[in-house]
Parts: C-alpha cells; structure tokens; sequence
C-alpha cells in the first residue's frame, strides 16, 4: 500500500472540521490536522487576492485519493477547492499500518 499526505485549504476552521470528518467518517482518511490562521495570496477570476484559511492535512491510501477529492467537492464551499496529493515515501512503519487499517480498501 502506498500513502499520500493531502493538503487541502478551506475558507474558516469550521469548514475544515466539517470536511475533516466527513473523510473520516468515510473512512477516507485515517486522520486529518487542521492548522488555522494561515494567510494566503492566489489569483482568482483575474485578480489577485490575499484571504485567511484553514489548512486540512489528510492522511489516506494514494488509492483513495480520487475518492476524497470527489468528497471534499461534495462538501466544501469553494468553486474549486484545493486538493493536492503528495506522496508519503517513507516513515514510522507502525503508522503507515494504521494508514491502511483505518482507511478503507479502495472499491469497498
């Protein structure tokens, strides 16, 4: 099994509580951090703004990462939200166990 970190950003703290545990309760994602009070500068429909967000780190099986971008979708306020997966290529064996277990096996 391989593991993907997803970094996903949100409008307020309770947008990400709100996202976080939809993944989690799917099982989705075996768990989530959320880091509040970071300021981000993009441009969006031509302009560039400057915002605060809420950063969602969501730990998963890389075999589900299409899954949870299809979820956060479903259930996040932004016309395009930002969903990016980054590779876990290494780390403490035990917690990449419990990746596995506490996701679901893809097509369940």
């Amino acid at each position: 099994m391989s593991a993907a970190m997803v970094y996903v950003t949100c409008g307020d703290k309770s947008e990400a509580e709100r996202v976080g545990q939809a993944l989690v309760e799917a099982r989705l994602a075996a768990c989530v951090n959320i880091v509040d009070g970071m300021q981000s500068m993009f441009r969006w429909q031509g302009r560039t703004e400057t915002d605060q967000e809420t950063v969602l780190l969501a730990k998963t099986r890389t075999a589900l990462v299409d899954r949870l971008t299809d979820k956060v979708r479903s259930v996040h306020s932004y016309d395009c939200p930002c969903v990016v997966a980054l590779p876990i290529i290494d780390g403490n064996p035990e917690f990449l166990q419990w990746i596995r277990e506490e996701t679901q096996e893809p097509g369940s």
